[in-house]
C-alpha cells in the first residue's frame, strides 16, 4: 500500500459507519507546535462529520469536516505526522509512515465488537441531560417544569453544559479534605454560578462554599431569592466590585465571566495571589492593548480598525495565558461556545502547578510584549511574582 492508497482507504473506512476514533501523532519536525490530533465521528444536524481535535501545548482547537473534505485534511496531517492509531467496530489499526512515506500497516481484530452510536455520543457530551428537569434551570427560565429546554434557550443550555464540562475537568485539581472555596466575579444573572453549585454540590456531593459577586444590586437580590428557595445554603451573592472584595486570604477556584477590560486582569491577579488551584475566565471588551499597540511590522493588519480590534483581543488573551504560565500555572485558551452564537468564545483555563518558568520562557514573553510596545495591566499586577 502506498501513501495515496492509504488516504483512499482511510477516507472510505472513516465514513462507512464503523469508525470509533483515532489519534494522529509523532510529528516529523521538532519545531511543530501541534502535538497530536484526536479524530472521531460526530453527527451534526443529522449529517456525518469527522471531528479533528488539534492539541497544542496550551490550546485545544476543534474542526468538523464533511466526508467530502476528509481526504485533503488527512493528507495535510499525515504529511506532518508519522503515526496513526485508529479503532473501528471490529478492528484496531496502527499505521507508521517512514521519512519517504512508506506505509507500515498493522491490524488487530477486536474480539467484542463495538457499536457506533453517533446520537448517543452526542448526548453523553451533555453532563446535564437535556430531558431531565433541574430546579435551578427551571427557575432561571431555561427549562419548562417537565424538563424541556425552551426553544429560545437552547444556546444558553449548550453554554451551561460546556461550562460544566470545564468544571468537571477541574475536579482533580481541587482539594478533597476540606471545604472548597469558590469565588465568581461578575456573576451577573448567575446561570453558570448556579450550574457550578448544582454540579459540584448536588451531582458530585462535594463540600463547597460559593460566592457570586456583582455590582447590580437588583440582580444580586433576585439571585439570593432563587438560592434561598432552592435550598442552596452554601451559595451566597454579594453586591460589590472586584477591587473592594478583601474577605479572603485563600481561594481554591476563581471564576470570572465577561468582566470588562482590565477587570478580568484584576480578577486573575487576585486569583494568583490567593493561590487559586483553578482559574476559569471568559474575558470581555479588551480595550487596553488596542490603544497601546505600535508595531510597524504589523501595520498591514493594524491599519484596519476591525482587524486591529480582533488582534488586540487575541493578543490580550495570549498575554494573559502566558503571564499565568510564568507564575506557576498550566494555562490554556479554549473554545467556550461556538462563534456563531457570540464572539466572546475564548475561555482561559489555568491550573496551579507551581512550576518555575525558565529564563527562555520569560525572554519569549518579553520579546512578544516588546514587539507590540505594550504595557499589560496584568504584568504590572503580577510584578512581584514575575521577578522571583
Amino acid at each position: 500500500m502506498d501513501f495515496e492508497e492509504l488516504l483512499d482507504v482511510l477516507t472510505s473506512r472513516l465514513t462507512n459507519g464503523t469508525f470509533i476514533g483515532g489519534t494522529i501523532s509523532q510529528s516529523r519536525t521538532k519545531t511543530d507546535d501541534l502535538k497530536r490530533v484526536k479524530v472521531k465521528a460526530v453527527e451534526i444536524k443529522e449529517q456525518l462529520h469527522i471531528q479533528f481535535e488539534y492539541q497544542y501545548e496550551r490550546i485545544l482547537n476543534h474542526e468538523n469536516v464533511t466526508p467530502e473534505e476528509l481526504r485533503s485534511h488527512l493528507q495535510q496531517l499525515l504529511e506532518r505526522f508519522r503515526q496513526l492509531h485508529i479503532e473501528f467496530t471490529d478492528e484496531k489499526i496502527q499505521v507508521q509512515l517512514t521519512k519517504k512515506f512508506k506505509v507500515m500497516w498493522k491490524s488487530e481484530k477486536v474480539t467484542s465488537e463495538k457499536v457506533v452510536d453517533l446520537s448517543h455520543n452526542r448526548k453523553k457530551n451533555y453532563l446535564l441531560d437535556e430531558h431531565t428537569p433541574y430546579p435551578f434551570l427551571v427557575r432561571l427560565g431555561v427549562q419548562t417544569p417537565d424538563g424541556k429546554v425552551k426553544k429560545q434557550k437552547h444556546d444558553k443550555f449548550r453554554q451551561i453544559n460546556r461550562f460544566v464540562e470545564f468544571i468537571d475537568d477541574s475536579l482533580a485539581h481541587l482539594p478533597k479534605d476540606r471545604t472548597i472555596r469558590i469565588l465568581d466575579f461578575g456573576s451577573g444573572k448567575s446561570y453558570l454560578t448556579f450550574a457550578l453549585y448544582h454540579y459540584l454540590r448536588i451531582e458530585k456531593g462535594l463540600d463547597i462554599k460559593v460566592t457570586g459577586l456583582d455590582l447590580k444590586k437588583e440582580v444580586i437580590e433576585e439571585c439570593r431569592t432563587i438560592a434561598k428557595d432552592l435550598g442552596y445554603n452554601d451559595l451566597e451573592f454579594l453586591v460589590g466590585d472586584i477591587n473592594d472584595y478583601n474577605e479572603e486570604t485563600s481561594v481554591d477556584m476563581v471564576v470570572t465571566l465577561h468582566a470588562c477590560d482590565v477587570a478580568t486582569d484584576m480578577a486573575l491577579a487576585r486569583a494568583v495571589k490567593w493561590g487559586a488551584k483553578v482559574i476559569l475566565s471568559v474575558p470581555c471588551c479588551q480595550h487596553e492593548l488596542f490603544s497601546q499597540i505600535q508595531s510597524p511590522a504589523l501595520d498591514i493588519m493594524l491599519q484596519h480598525g476591525l482587524i486591529k480590534e480582533r488582534f488586540s483581543a487575541l493578543a490580550t488573551d495570549s498575554i494573559r495565558a502566558e503571564l499565568l504560565s510564568l507564575v506557576g500555572y498550566e494555562a490554556q485558551l479554549l473554545e467556550f461556545i461556538d462563534m456563531e452564537h457570540t464572539p466572546k468564545n475564548v475561555l482561559i483555563r489555568a491550573y496551579h502547578t507551581g512550576r518555575k518558568a525558565s529564563a527562555s520562557e520569560h525572554k519569549r514573553y518579553n520579546e512578544f510584549r516588546n514587539l507590540l510596545h505594550v504595557k499589560p495591566f496584568l504584568e504590572k499586577e503580577l510584578g512581584d511574582l514575575l521577578s522571583k
